[in-house]
C-alpha cells in the first residue's frame, strides 16, 4: 500500500507526521519511506539527520539545447518560437552592420525548460536536445529497519516531477508492505507524480484562511486521480474555531489532530524525531496512526 502525505501549502507538518508515521508503521511492517519533495528535502532531518549515505546516484531527467554554431546561420528562428524566451539572438558589439551571418542564438540555461521546440524548428538542424544531470537521489536505511529514498533537485534546473518518478521507481525495489510519500506541497508536477498510483491520501492543513483554501485546492487534484483521502489538521489550538469548521467539512475523513509546540522546533533542530520526545504531539500522531490504521490499513 502506497499512502502519499499531501498539501495545499507548505509548512504545515507533512515531513513531522511522515517521519513519525514511517517509524511507527516499522514497528510491525515492511515499510520503505519516500521524500519527493525534491525542491527542499527533509525527510531525513526528521527521522535524526543522516551524516552518510548508503547511495548517492545521480540522475538526468532534463534535457537542454545544444547548438552547433558551424551549421548555425543566424536565421533567429529557434528564438522567436521559444515560448519561454530562453533563447536570443545577439550580435558583435563591434559589428557596425549586423548581417544575418553575424547573429547568433544565446541559451539562458535558467529559462529553459527543455521542450524541445527549438531542435524541432532549427532549418539547419544545428540544435540538438542532450541529457543535463539535474538532480541526485540518494538511498540509506535507517537505524529504524526502514530505507530512506530521498530526492534532490540541482538549483537553477527543471524536472522535479521526474525526479519524483526516479524516487518513485527505485522505492518499488524494495520490499515493502507500507510505502509513505512524503509530498512536495502545492499542486505541481512534483505532488502530481507522487499522487500517482497511491492507494491513500492523507492532507495536512492547518487552521488559518491560507490554509484552508489550500488544501481545496490540492482536494480537486487527489480527487482528480480518484484518490481516497483523509484529513489531519496541524497546529489546531491556533485558531480552534477555523479547526472546528475544518473539522466539520472533512466529516467521516478526517483522521486526527495535532497541537501547536514551540518545543517541537527545539526537537527538530537538536535532530531528534518527535516520537523520542515526551511532547503532546507524540500522542496525537500514535491516535493518527491508531485512527490510519484500523480505517485504511485493516480494510485494505
Amino acid at each position: 500500500m502506497k499512502l502519499v502525505i499531501v498539501s495545499g501549502k507548505g509548512g504545515v507538518g507533512k515531513s513531522m507526521l511522515t517521519s513519525s508515521l514511517a517509524m511507527l508503521f516499522s514497528q510491525n511492517k515492511k515499510v520503505v519511506a519516500a521524500d519527493c519533495d525534491v525542491d527542499a528535502p527533509d525527510l531525513a532531518i526528521w527521522l535524526g539527520g543522516i551524516k552518510k549515505w548508503d547511495k548517492v546516484i545521480p540522475v538526468a531527467t532534463s534535457v537542454k539545447p545544444e547548438i552547433n554554431f558551424k551549421k548555425c546561420n543566424g536565421c533567429g528562428l529557434c528564438a522567436e518560437k521559444c515560448h519561454f524566451g530562453a533563447i536570443k539572438i545577439t550580435s558583435p558589439v563591434r559589428k557596425k552592420i549586423s548581417s544575418r551571418a553575424n547573429r547568433k542564438p544565446e541559451l539562458n540555461q535558467f529559462l529553459c525548460e527543455g521542450c524541445g521546440v527549438c531542435e524541432v524548428i532549427c532549418p539547419q538542424k544545428a540544435i540538438k536536445m542532450k541529457p543535463v544531470q539535474n538532480g541526485k537521489i540518494q538511498v540509506k536505511k535507517t537505524k529504524y529497519g526502514f530505507h530512506l529514498i530521498s530526492g534532490q533537485l540541482y538549483p537553477g534546473e527543471t524536472g522535479s516531477g521526474k525526479i519524483v518518478t526516479e524516487i518513485r521507481e527505485r522505492a518499488e525495489k524494495f520490499n515493502y508492505e507500507i510505502m509513505l510519500i512524503d509530498s512536495a506541497p502545492g499542486t505541481g508536477c512534483p505532488v502530481i507524480a507522487s499522487l500517482r498510483d497511491s492507494n491513500f491520501a492523507i492532507l495536512v492543513a492547518e487552521p488559518t484562511p491560507s490554509g484552508f483554501s489550500d488544501l481545496k485546492r490540492v482536494l480537486k487534484v487527489v480527487n482528480y486521480f480518484s484518490v481516497p483521502w483523509g484529513l489531519v489538521i496541524n497546529k489546531q489550538d491556533i485558531n480552534p474555531q477555523l479547526s472546528d469548521k475544518i473539522k466539520k467539512w472533512a466529516g467521516v475523513k478526517f483522521l486526527g489532530k495535532i497541537s501547536y509546540d514551540k518545543e517541537i522546533f527545539k526537537a527538530i533542530s537538536s535532530l531528534k524525531p518527535i516520537l523520542e520526545t515526551n511532547l503532546k504531539a507524540r500522542e496525537e500522531i500514535k491516535q493518527i496512526y491508531n485512527n490510519l490504521y484500523s480505517s485504511v490499513i485493516c480494510d485494505s
